[in-house]
């Protein structure tokens, strides 16, 4: 029993984890493009490759209101995103190369 339990735990951990990729079309594609390879509205950085912790650091920036000329876009699309759909998407992002 004690077994089942475990597995079902894992199992319903994995399905809720966030989807990285899920997360980045719906929430950033649009600016910076499929495969994140675009300049937000010309004024941000390429973000495609860029390190896992780096991406981390931003969206926790742009959460606080800090960052670059685009905090005011970006703020309210980070505070939507937890700390699980940070994680996943930023290793998606860096994926990108």
């Amino acid at each position: 029993m004690k077994k089942w339990f475990v597995l079902l735990a894992l199992c319903a951990t994995a399905l809720m984890a966030a989807d990285g990729e899920a997360v980045y079309k719906s929430k950033c594609a649009s600016c910076h493009g499929p495969k994140a390879s675009k300049s937000a509205l010309n004024k941000s950085q390429i973000i495609a490759g860029w390190d896992v912790q780096k991406i981390i650091q931003s969206i926790a920036d742009y959460k606080e209101g800090k960052g670059g000329p685009l905090k005011g876009t970006m703020k309210p699309i980070a505070t939507g995103l937890s700390d699980d759909d940070v994680k996943a998407v930023a290793e998606t992002i860096a994926s990108y190369k």
